[in-house]
């Protein structure tokens, strides 16, 4: 019995999808379709962003970005929950946009695994990204990949220091994920 090869998706048809509330992404053809998040997972990315956003602006490293800011690279595009990325010429289009600095996903049910196992490897070994951090919400922790090191779970305090500065920020992660519940 013959095999059934998965489709293969391209850019030009992810572009052709409806714009339904789903957040659509391509991976080496495969497309990732995501429902739309829950209140919590924007919480968290809020958070992590009003934290961020200070420290990047202080020492210049560009902007925070969250929401559909994209990062596409040969015939892959990729739409992080959260980036930082220095400032581009007008009329930039997301291909020769300046690679980020930091990319940061935070896991939901339905992209555990996509985040864990598909995009670092995309991130940091095709693209080049110096961070990624992997925020998980319901570990109330934070997995750091780096570029050529191997990665560095954090449940109490995490420490990001881009090579564009010299500053280091320092980050509580209770300002991340807010006050503990007991379960």
């Amino acid at each position: 019995m013959p095999m059934v090869q998965a489709k293969v998706w391209t850019l030009e048809e992810l572009h052709s999808l409806p714009d339904d509330g789903n957040k659509y992404e391509l991976l080496h053809g495969e497309l990732f379709v995501t429902p739309a998040p829950t209140f919590d997972h924007e919480t968290t990315i809020a958070r992590l962003h009003a934290v961020l956003l200070p420290f990047v602006m202080a020492h210049g490293l560009g902007y925070v970005y969250s929401g559909n800011s994209v990062i596409t690279e040969g015939e892959s595009e990729l739409l992080p929950d959260l980036l930082v990325r220095q400032p581009a010429a007008p009329k930039t289009d997301w291909k020769s946009a300046p690679i980020p600095i930091l990319v940061v996903e935070v896991l939901s049910p339905s992209t555990r695994r996509r985040d864990r196992e598909f995009k670092g490897p995309f991130y940091v070994d095709e693209v080049g990204v110096p961070e990624y951090w992997i925020v998980d919400g319901d570990r109330r922790s934070v997995t750091v990949i780096r570029l050529g090191t191997s990665p560095v779970t954090t449940s109490d305090r995490l420490t990001w220091a881009p090579k564009e500065t010299e500053a280091t920020l320092d980050i509580d992660l209770a300002d991340v994920f807010g006050p503990a519940t007991a379960d």
